[in-house]
């Protein structure tokens, strides 16, 4: 039981590098509505959807070492602790850590705003 919550509570931080790092060098090739970070903004068109992803990209594995080192010292506090702690404070940290994902995504929208207008084009 305490292996599968250490798994699951380094999952969403390990996620965020191994996209990371796959956006930042291969971008998805096509807009599409299935892989890849998609808004209404970053879909526009093919600039805005490579400027999202470079951005997104670098946000995540940044902020996935973060979130990953974070964890790993909060689960080093849980060791020798019952098994209902652990579960619980595993649970705590998965949330803690979908909060922060979805914060992650503000940046690159903000981003995304600041380099092209509404249309999508580059502004000057």
């Amino acid at each position: 039981m305490r292996v599968f919550i250490t798994v699951m509570s380094i999952l969403i931080p390990v996620t965020m590098i191994i996209l990371g790092y796959y956006f930042s060098i291969r971008i998805p090739k096509k807009i599409n509505f299935y892989f890849g970070y998609r808004t209404n903004m970053s879909m526009i068109n093919e600039e805005t959807w490579k400027f999202a992803h470079r951005h997104i990209g670098r946000t995540w594995i940044v902020s996935g070492w973060i979130l990953l080192s974070v964890t790993i010292i909060a689960l080093l506090f849980l060791i020798g602790k019952d098994v209902e702690t652990v579960a619980r404070i595993g649970e705590i940290i998965t949330y803690v850590q979908c909060g922060y994902l979805i914060l992650t995504l503000i940046p690159t929208e903000i981003a995304l705003r600041k380099t092209f207008d509404k249309n999508g084009n580059r502004k000057k």
